[in-house]
């Protein structure tokens, strides 16, 4: 059918964020080759209303597998899954989030169906003239941006940074058709079963999530100096972030660092202080809606992006902010 597919990712039978933002990534590659986008769900118990929220979402047309035993991702049953659908369906691309399981389905269905796969990439396009996925990711250490193109293999396979797009708008005059598969039982695994589910320890940090985030990169000078920036988020009830640069130096741990060796953000509000701008950091906060940079160098990275530009000592800036925020909140305001 050469139609663009999405993988939607449900917990519990609602949808995760970042099946709307794979939407949009797809929206444009479908547009591009006039073709339509599908988005495609493996899970049980999930309402008309929520997948219809798929096509108000972009989707033209929705094939979701509804059964009991796809309800916990495993990873071998879902790629068994994934893997028919493909070789009965044919589409021109397929992509999925970067997310745990993401990466985890991808490179089995990708051996399944002997074609190629480009993880974690950043940006994505079509190919004028001949309609190959333009793969674009972070490599040899991040220290350059890498175009990948799979010419003798389909699908194109990818897996896309979550938070390095925003979802589209919802559009309820959308329309598109929804198709229920049922479960072939030969697809399932039955040497695996779910027992149980524990969280990471260091989840504790939901940086990907929050709206507002505080970063501080090797301007910092020292751990102990992060306490200006923690005063700050939490004038703003945010969390703190770091650059690998900062992280790499033990000022805070892996779960707060910012980039493409860490985490792609998409909060309201960015502010950062310290943090030059390297490519890698740039990619990895594009997408928020204002960013705010505060660095002695006018001719910083940083600046290309920021919406708001402080050039100046963090060092006296930071505590005259964070004494303003003090004073407004004192005054009521």
């Amino acid at each position: 059918m050469s139609y663009v597919w999405t993988i939607a990712e449900q917990s519990k039978g609602k949808l995760r964020e970042v099946s709307f933002e794979l939407l949009s990534r797809g929206r444009k590659l479908a547009d591009k080759m006039n073709t339509k986008l599908c988005s495609v769900l493996l899970g049980s118990n999930v309402s008309d209303e929520t997948l219809q929220e798929l096509i108000y979402r972009g989707a033209d047309e929705v094939y979701f597998v509804d059964d009991p035993q796809l309800e916990n991702f495993i990873v071998e049953t879902h790629s068994n899954v994934l893997s028919d659908l493909i070789k009965t369906y044919h589409p021109h691309s397929v992509l999925a989030a970067a997310t745990s399981s993401g990466r985890t389905l991808m490179p089995y269905v990708a051996i399944q169906v002997s074609t190629g796969l480009t993880a974690d990439c950043t940006e994505l396009d079509i190919e004028e003239g001949t309609n190959h996925l333009l793969q674009t990711r972070p490599a040899i250490g991040g220290n350059i941006m890498a175009t990948i193109k799979t010419p003798s293999h389909n699908p194109q396979m990818a897996t896309v940074r979550p938070k390095s797009s925003r979802p589209l708008p919802l559009d309820k005059n959308r329309e598109g058709k929804i198709v229920r598969l049922g479960l072939k039982d030969e697809l399932v695994d039955h040497r695996v079963k779910m027992v149980g589910f524990r969280k990471d320890v260091e989840e504790f940090v939901n940086i990907e999530e929050a709206e507002v985030v505080i970063a501080g990169g090797k301007g910092m000078k020292k751990q102990e100096n992060f306490a200006l920036l923690r005063d700050l988020a939490n004038h703003f009830e945010g969390v703190l972030g770091a650059s690998r640069d900062a992280v790499d130096r033990g000022w805070l741990p892996y779960p707060h660092q910012v980039g493409l060796s860490g985490k792609t953000i998409s909060p309201k509000l960015y502010v950062c202080a310290g943090i030059s701008g390297s490519i890698q950091h740039l990619a990895g906060i594009k997408t928020s809606e204002y960013i705010v940079a505060i660095n002695q160098d006018q001719d910083a990275n940083i600046f290309q992006l920021a919406d708001f530009g402080i050039v100046g000592n963090l060092f006296e800036v930071i505590p005259k902010i964070n004494a303003r925020l003090e004073a407004y909140k004192k005054e009521g305001k």
